[in-house]
């Protein structure tokens, strides 16, 4: 669809939570999850996401395929996902101009993964994968991903990375009592595996990979100096003179942490060109995004019309160069 030109036009959103009510259908028959018990963001709707986006100028919505409950069974497994890809696909060529997706890679189950790629990759046109930033204390660039990963620089594909279920408390708990993970476990989530992929030299044995962090990079724009400081304390040790040009490989989406208090930490930490636009919709609500988010965002002094433009729309273009196709 056509858009004027400007700093906020044709928005494109590499942060959309899409949770299939296909999906959901076949789950509940299953026994796996409850509708009714579930949280908002997993209650997507087509017509609500389309009028978010227009109300905000997002021109396409890169969604990143959710499926709740864990399955023990590969069949089932491998079903779960099929269901949920075929629904995103099914979005994507009814809408073409507005939606595309993440294709999900499972950190615990490199089979499935591979699968997920044959199917989310090649039948269906997802434009990247996606991951969490750890599972069950795993953090990505692990040794056991090596596999992955190696098929993945081999696509030179583009991971966007997201952090779920963080035990941050007492044997495995909640963090502290009555804090949402959300607020600040996430963000550290991102922030160890970022630095995980730079210690085990994942970023140097992989380098046709882009990924992509999510809510600003989580505290790794924070400390960056302090990682250069302290890097060879860690074990295998960080090269202080490489920190730079290491967090240069990453991209950073704005979802959460553009702010007049923020932006100057993360443009001062990496290229503006690296800086993607994201909302985190549906777990940030639609109003949040269109009252709140949005135009602290356009109204950030610290930001160039350039640089708006590129984050709102042409650094993902770059990024992505499959959805200027269809956009």
């Amino acid at each position: 669809m056509p858009y004027e030109d400007g700093p906020v036009a044709g928005r494109v959103d590499v942060h959309h939570h899409f949770t299939a009510p296909a999906w959901l259908d076949w789950a509940q028959e299953r026994g796996v999850v409850n509708r009714e018990r579930l949280p908002w963001w997993t209650r997507w709707d087509l017509d609500a996401a389309l009028e978010v986006m227009d109300k905000t100028g997002i021109g396409t919505a890169v969604m990143t395929v959710a499926m709740l409950g864990r399955f023990r069974e590969p069949a089932e497994r491998r079903e779960s996902a099929r269901i949920a890809l075929r629904a995103a696909a099914d979005v994507v060529e009814d809408h073409p101009a507005r939606f595309a997706f993440f294709t999900p890679v499972f950190l615990d189950d490199l089979e499935l993964s591979q699968w997920s790629l044959r199917y989310g990759l090649d039948e269906l046109g997802a434009v990247g994968v996606s991951t969490r930033t750890s599972m069950d204390g795993v953090y990505l660039g692990d040794a056991t991903h090596d596999r992955l990963l190696q098929e993945l620089n081999d696509r030179s594909a583009v991971i966007s990375t997201h952090p779920m279920e963080v035990p941050a408390g007492k044997d495995g708990g909640a963090g502290l009592p009555g804090m949402p993970p959300f607020v600040c476990d996430f963000l550290m989530d991102t922030t160890r595996a970022a630095i995980n992929l730079i210690r085990n030299g994942t970023l140097d044995r992989y380098p046709n990979l882009s990924f992509v962090l999510p809510h600003g990079g989580g505290f790794l724009p924070y400390m960056a100096t302090r990682l250069e400081l302290f890097g060879g304390h860690l074990t295998p040790g960080i090269e202080p003179g490489r920190v730079r040009d290491y967090l240069h490989r990453f991209y950073f989406d704005t979802a959460g942490p553009m702010s007049p208090s923020a932006t100057p930490t993360l443009l001062a930490t990496v290229d503006p060109g690296r800086v993607l636009f994201g909302t985190d919709w549906p777990p940030t609500p639609g109003q949040v995004v269109a009252d709140i988010a949005v135009p602290a965002l356009d109204g950030d002094p610290f930001l160039s019309p350039e640089q708006l433009r590129g984050i709102n729309r042409e650094n993902a273009l770059r990024l992505l160069p499959a959805l200027a196709r269809s956009a």
